[in-house]
């Protein structure tokens, strides 16, 4: 959050460990889950631009209203490309792409959220601007589902479930390429009431994202292809995020966000992305830590399902 004067606050929980906050930042600590205790953080300050990226639910989004309602020139919220329609008609995805999808409650909450504030707007011109991003990731962000133990299953050379053939394609965006255009759009004119989506023009199956990971590592990958809804049959949440969102081809049209910020131009690839991740978790032994029970959940699949 930017307030009037330059200084750039950051509104949190203080628990987050892992992405330490530069010293340059004020720290104002708060629950947004608790409007006494958000409020209190706030203060009197006012902002030029605000981002909300843990709003998840409409009445969230109702709360933001009213507490940023003459506070911030700009309301920025953080929305999810997975709330366009699922399976897509057409290919690629732009942001005039319909909003639907039937299988991920996460989702239609998103799509509630972005309703609401697109009323708010028409009604009030509440400052607001949307963003949608697609998979984006940084070295502590594993980009598949398991985390750390997906790496940990191939290092020992033991296979990994893979939904599907694995052949659908995703878009994965580093977090350092999607900064450029999300930093574009704060304090910009040309973002008020409207929408973008900002990710990665780079396009891979899930299979070259598993063999990437592993060639990060230097093994080999061992693929288990499993149909999605078996996969959620054994694991609703897993399942979930499969049938809502990573089943399905997903690629995207940037030309939007390009325009408005043309300093927009994704130029981190997954398999630098990968080696990043890689380096991470070894780095320190503390971040290994293994699910047992998906892993074990990964042996199951593959021995029930007669791979």
């Amino acid at each position: 959050m930017d307030d009037f004067t330059g200084i750039r606050n950051h509104l949190n929980r203080g628990q987050t460990s892992y992405r330490p906050v530069p010293d340059s930042i004020i720290q104002l600590q708060g629950d947004i889950h608790d409007r006494a205790s958000y409020e209190d953080a706030l203060g009197d300050h006012q902002f030029d631009a605000v981002v909300q990226w843990i709003a998840f639910t409409p009445d969230q989004i109702e709360q933001d209203i009213e507490i940023w309602r003459g506070r911030t020139k700009q309301y920025v919220f953080i929305s999810s490309a997975s709330a366009y329609q699922t399976p897509p008609v057409h290919l690629p995805v732009t942001e005039s792409t319909i909003l639907d999808n039937p299988f991920w409650e996460y989702s239609r909450n998103k799509i509630a959220c972005e309703e609401r504030l697109v009323k708010a707007y028409r009604d009030e011109k509440f400052p607001m601007t949307i963003v949608r991003p697609s998979h984006t990731y940084d070295v502590t962000l594993f980009p598949t589902h398991g985390g750390y133990t997906v790496l940990d299953r191939m290092l020992k050379g033991k296979p990994v479930v893979v939904h599907g053939d694995g052949t659908s394609l995703w878009t994965l965006t580093h977090h350092e390429d999607f900064a450029v255009g999300l930093v574009g759009l704060l304090g910009n004119s040309a973002a008020i009431g409207d929408i973008f989506h900002i990710t990665s023009d780079e396009w891979l199956s899930w299979n070259q994202i598993y063999e990437e990971i592993a060639r990060a590592a230097g093994v080999e990958a061992k693929l288990a292809h499993v149909p999605s809804d078996v996969i959620a049959r054994y694991d609703k949440d897993w399942g979930d995020g499969l049938l809502g969102d990573k089943t399905h081809s997903m690629i995207f049209d940037n030309s939007k966000i390009q325009r408005v910020v043309p300093d927009f131009n994704p130029q981190i690839p997954f398999s630098e992305g990968a080696r990043q991740i890689v380096e991470w978790y070894m780095a320190d032994l503390d971040r290994q830590v293994v699910d047992t029970e998906f892993d074990m959940l990964n042996d199951r699949i593959i021995a029930e399902y007669g791979i």
